[in-house]
């Protein structure tokens, strides 16, 4: 990254951004808060669950004293009873880079949502409201069928291009909803409403942590079982007695049904424990995939290792 002194020993930093993604426990807050104390930075969230006010621990969001020693933005700023979509966390995100560059501070964007992302350098697509019922639908669908269902179905209803070109549950599910809402497929809506990309390759520096997979196993077992401690719990168990939907993001958050299962009695300890490890790893999978599959050119990092922060940028 080509910064420059200002007077005042800032950096000026004009309009670039440093992007960090990678999969669930693999270090990212700890790496941006490094940077951001390095280089007069704001950190910009871009994980779609710590965007909930409700799930700190649960979504693994940084603790109080850590966002008090540099700007955190847009960790904590939803109710549980919202949904978000990736349109409405774009345009946050936009007003939070122009208000750390005009600040004169380096805007770190973090966080393990890949469209989040994909919508910020490649540009996004403004997409038609999809009813509740028929996004329920496609929910249900994804829940009870997996690839195979979605698959089918969108080739039923008029989208083979998106049946055989994607594999990911959350994409293809997003892809069934908007043909069943608006009749038309999601590709060409995409052609048609695709917006400019707010942050080009030659404006930022990416990152995606890339750890080995013990490494990584071994962390998200130990998050398991800080994610089943009291104040875990009790997290859980707050925003459980507010009697959402259960079909709301933060309801589905991992975490919040293995562990109201745990204090229903509905499994022990140590089976929780358990549960919780292996939907995290099956998430972090899931994300390396993503990150594999749609972050190719951006440069791998393994966080496994002592890194030396100056040598990256």
């Amino acid at each position: 990254m080509n910064d420059s002194l200002e007077g005042n020993g800032k950096r000026a930093v004009g309009r670039r951004a440093i992007l960090i993604a990678g999969p669930t426990a693999s270090g990212k807050s700890a790496l941006a808060l490094d940077l951001a104390e390095r280089r007069n930075g704001v950190i910009i969230n871009a994980d779609s669950m710590q965007l909930y006010e409700d799930l700190r621990l649960v979504s693994a969001r940084p603790s109080a004293e850590e966002e008090a020693l540099v700007p955190h933005r847009l960790y904590g700023i939803l109710p549980a009873s919202s949904a978000f979509s990736t349109g409405a966390w774009l345009s946050l995100a936009s007003r939070e880079l122009d208000a750390a560059w005009q600040a004169g501070r380096l805007p770190i964007v973090v966080g393990g949502t890949g469209l989040y992302f994909k919508a910020l350098t490649e540009g996004f697509a403004d997409l038609p409201d999809i009813p509740e019922d028929v996004r329920a639908g496609a929910r249900e669908l994804a829940d009870e069928e997996g690839v195979t269902g979605l698959k089918s179905a969108l080739a039923e209803a008029g989208d083979a291009e998106a049946a055989a070109g994607l594999s990911d549950p959350q994409r293809l599910a997003r892809a069934l909803e908007v043909i069943r809402a608006t009749g038309k497929p999601l590709a060409l809506w995409q052609k048609e409403q695709q917006s400019a990309p707010i942050l080009t390759d030659e404006a930022c520096d990416r990152f995606v942590l890339a750890p080995p997979r013990p490494w990584l196993h071994e962390r998200i077992e130990r998050r398991a079982r800080l994610m089943l401690s009291e104040e875990g719990c009790e997290e859980v168990r707050a925003l459980l007695a507010k009697g959402l939907s259960g079909k709301l993001p933060a309801m589905r958050a991992i975490g919040v049904g293995e562990i109201g299962a745990y204090l229903s009695g509905e499994v022990e300890y140590e089976q929780a424990a358990i549960r919780l490890t292996i939907a995290t790893r099956q998430y972090a999978k899931r994300q390396e995939t993503w990150f594999r599959n749609q972050m190719a050119k951006w440069q791998r990092v393994d966080p496994s290792t002592e890194l030396d922060t100056n040598a990256l940028l």
